[in-house]
Parts: C-alpha cells; sequence; structure tokens
C-alpha cells in the first residue's frame, strides 16, 4: 500500500428526519452536550516495525518477512517517497496532527484498536508479518492520551505467548487499559469498564475473527494466553456474548464492541457480519459496532439509532512508499468522534477528522481528499441508507433516515 498526500478536514455525521428531511448540526450537539458521552476511535494503530525504529529506543529490527529482513527497511521506503525522518523523533511525533484535534473534541474516553506486541521477545511465529514495538516506546502511545487498547487483533501474539505478557505487562504499567487479550480466557474476555465523570460508564469489548487472519491456535482457554477469538457469527455466538455484557452492565451503561473482522482490501461488507452487526444491538445490548482489519474506510451504517463502522481503515502503519492497492486510498485515516445518549446508547452524531500518514506522522488532509472521501461514503453508504453532503468549509456531513 502506497501513501498518498493529503490534508485534513471534519466530517460531521447527524441523523436526519424522515418527516423534516432536516438535519441538526452544532445546535444539537449543543443541545446533547451534557448528556452525551463522546469516544475517540480509530482504525489499526501499528506502532511496531518500522515506525519502532524511529522512535526513542528501537528493538532488534529482525524480520523474517519473505522481501523484508530488517524493520529499517520499511523507514528507508516511506525516506525515498517523502525525504527523510529526523529519528529519533519525541514520542508525540506520530499523533502530529492529531493531538491538536483530540485537544480540541475532548472526547471523554479515547480508544485504539493497538495492532503490534509490546515487546523485547525473539519468539518469532510462523507467518508472513510479524509486528513489533520495544517495551520502552510505550510512551508513544500515552502520549495521545488513550485510555484504552483493544487487542483481539493478528498480530499482538506474532512475537508468541512471552511477547503477549510483555504485552499486557507494560500496558497495564503505563495505566493503559486493555481488552481482547489475557493470559487465559476469563481475562481475553473481560471488558473494559470506563467510568465518565456525571455520565455513566462505557464498556468495551473486543473480540477477534478468524476472518481477519488471526489463526484459531492464539484463542486464549482457561489454561492458554491469547485472544477472545469469536468461534463464527452465529445466534449462539450472539448469545455468548448477550451472557457475558449481561453480567457486567448496569442500567445506563454505554457497550462498545470493538471487531476485528474481514479483509484488508475491498469495500464489500459480507452479509454475515451484517447480521452480525445487527444481532448484536438487537439481542445483546450493543450500542456501537467498532469493527476494523480493512487498510481503509468502509460503509457506515446507522440501525435502530446505534452505530455501526464496518471498517475503519489503518489510522496509523509503516506502509508509506509500498506500491499496490493505490485505488483504495489506503492512506487516508480518519478520526472517529462518536457521541451517543448517555441514557441509551443512541447515536446523536458522528465527526471525522481525516488525516494522512507522510514520515510515519498523521497529517491533515485537503479538500480534494474530503471530496474524495465524500464520494467513497456516498457510495458505499448507499446501500445502508446513508448520504454524505460536502460543505463550504469542506466538511462532510452524512445523513440518514431516522427509524424505529
Amino acid at each position: 500500500m502506497m501513501a498518498r498526500p493529503i490534508e485534513a478536514q471534519t466530517i460531521m455525521i447527524h441523523s436526519m428526519t424522515a418527516s423534516t428531511g432536516e438535519a441538526g448540526i452544532d445546535a444539537e450537539d449543543r443541545e446533547h452536550d451534557a448528556a452525551g458521552i463522546m469516544l475517540f476511535l480509530c482504525g489499526d494503530v501499528m506502532t511496531g516495525r518500522g515506525i519502532d525504529q524511529i522512535l526513542p529506543h528501537p528493538g532488534n529490527p529482525l524480520l523474517y518477512e519473505r522481501y523484508m529482513k530488517s524493520a529499517n527497511g520499511y523507514v528507508e521506503l516511506a525516506e525515498e517517497v517523502n525525504g527523510p525522518i529526523p529519528k529519533p523523533v519525541d514520542f508525540s511525533y506520530i499523533w502530529g496532527d492529531a493531538l491538536a484535534e483530540l485537544e480540541r473534541r475532548k472526547p471523554d474516553l479515547r480508544l485504539i484498536n493497538l495492532e503490534t506486541a509490546v515487546t523485547r521477545s525473539d519468539d518469532v511465529e510462523k507467518k508472513a508479518v510479524n509486528y513489533r514495538m520495544h517495551p520502552d516506546n510505550i510512551p508513544c502511545i500515552t502520549a495521545a492520551g488513550i485510555d484504552c487498547c483493544t487487542l483481539a487483533n493478528n498480530h499482538v501474539l506474532d512475537w508468541g505467548y512471552s511477547g503477549l505478557a510483555e504485552t499486557l505487562k507494560t500496558l497495564k504499567m503505563a495505566g493503559i487499559k486493555m481488552a481482547g487479550a489475557g493470559l487465559n480466557v476469563q481475562e481475553a474476555r473481560a471488558p473494559v469498564v470506563s467510568a465518565v465523570c456525571g455520565k455513566g460508564r462505557v464498556l468495551v469489548f473486543s473480540f477477534g475473527s478468524e476472518t481477519s487472519g488471526i489463526p484459531w491456535s492464539w484463542a486464549a482457554s482457561p489454561e492458554r494466553p491469547g485472544v477472545n477469538l469469536l468461534r463464527d457469527f452465529s445466534s449462539k455466538t450472539v448469545r455468548g456474548i448477550h451472557d457475558s455484557i449481561g453480567s457486567v452492565k448496569l442500567a445506563g451503561d454505554i457497550v462498545v464492541a470493538s471487531i476485528h473482522w474481514g479483509n484488508n482490501w475491498g469495500y464489500e461488507v459480507p452479509h454475515e457480519q451484517q447480521e452480525f452487526a445487527y444481532q448484536l444491538i438487537d439481542e445483546a445490548g450493543v450500542d456501537v459496532v467498532y469493527g476494523h482489519s480493512s487498510h481503509h474506510v468502509k460503509g457506515i451504517e446507522i440501525y435502530k439509532k446505534k452505530l455501526i463502522l464496518y471498517g475503519c481503515g489503518d489510522f496509523l502503519n509503516d506502509y508509506e512508499g509500498i506500491s499496490g492497492h493505490e485505488a483504495y486510498r489506503g492512506d487516508l485515516s480518519l478520526m472517529y468522534f462518536a457521541r451517543t445518549e448517555s441514557s441509551t446508547g443512541n447515536l446523536i452524531s458522528l465527526h471525522m477528522t481525516p488525516m494522512r500518514i507522510k514520515k510515519f506522522r498523521l497529517n491533515r488532509a485537503s479538500a480534494n481528499d474530503a471530496a474524495w472521501l465524500r464520494d467513497i461514503l456516498n457510495r458505499e453508504g448507499k446501500k445502508f441508507g446513508t448520504s454524505v453532503e460536502l460543505n463550504a468549509d469542506n466538511s462532510l456531513m452524512l445523513r440518514w433516515v431516522a427509524s424505529n
């Protein structure tokens, strides 16, 4: 995947009533501000491999990939495209312009899918690509004030069980909550419970699917470390999730289901994924379906006033300078700011700020790229009953017909 230049604009998403055809924007947000809870969500954060090498404490760069034997090779590819990276960079460097946007939006909770092992381990798993970041570089995650990392993905065990254990220990010592992986299945299934002052609680459950490339052997068991891996997308699986949520959920809690699923490339949302998302909302009490694994953004759906993100795209990676799949514009990243009603979990608004990765740093995007995203989200949202408008200030507004 090759990175391409862009700059950031804001995407605002609000509902449109079927009777009036009008959407509230800022006024609606202000009206619900006191009661609403704002979540920051994003696609995969991959701070291992090349990015690890530009941070203050680069780990062992040795790789076992077919075409790349050193993580420094990915730094060289990026520099060939966009010029020298001023390494070593400080820990906040990689977040770039995203830090100012986080400060401006002031989300109540900041969630990322951390798709790398944080370890010194050399117990490499036999797979095509292995990500690891040196534990001493964990301040690059705390630099953005991240509250919670979801870990049920296809890279957290890239450096074996010892690598997973060190990842969990490092995150805990850094004060970062985590869900989706653990030293046994009980830990892997346990949610992150976050109290938002004066607004209630947010429960974050993290699930992984073999469809994203997670080996079944990585599934946690009562006696074995691993990830919270879904057996399938069946009704039986939904009932199990319902029971897990029901054991901890209190009235007024907002439930986020983080799911690492599907292929890296392609806009199609498989029917089984859509039905699974519906069942999670209808039967398991989920309020936000936070899907990721695709290297590019996918369509957004509002189902019974609940947000479904089928694919958030990569947020931060070291793919800069790699050719292939350019048509997907996988160089574009999105910051998702979802405001939900604290009493119901219903979506009030969703704002997104497009970012671009250049020199392993998040940078703001251009008006042309905002228009490109408008067209993609219109095309992919049509089947979900959503449409996107480009405003004079280059913001985008997603409208949908309220139902149920």
